[in-house]
């Protein structure tokens, strides 16, 4: 999985609980896909383990994670 420096100091240090696995589980096959004005993406998965929704944020390229953190405020379907 590609990072960007933002994903390395933030989300590996700052969200432990946010594992690489799960950040690669979304991008590999996300529920929901949104393009942001910028290019960039948001991408919605269920995470089965936390019972929670992941959003991670993409560059342009939909390969390399941006930012990833749990949601509380989506509401998918599982």
């Amino acid at each position: 999985m590609k990072t960007s420096r933002y994903y390395d100091l933030r989300v590996r240090r700052d969200r432990p609980e946010v594992k690489d696995e799960y950040t690669e589980r979304v991008m590999a096959d996300p529920v929901a896909v949104r393009q942001q004005d910028n290019g960039f993406s948001q991408m919605w998965g269920w995470i089965e383990e936390e019972q929670k929704w992941l959003r991670v944020i993409t560059l342009e390229d939909r390969e390399t994670a941006e930012n990833a953190f749990f949601d509380r405020r989506y509401e998918g379907s599982k």
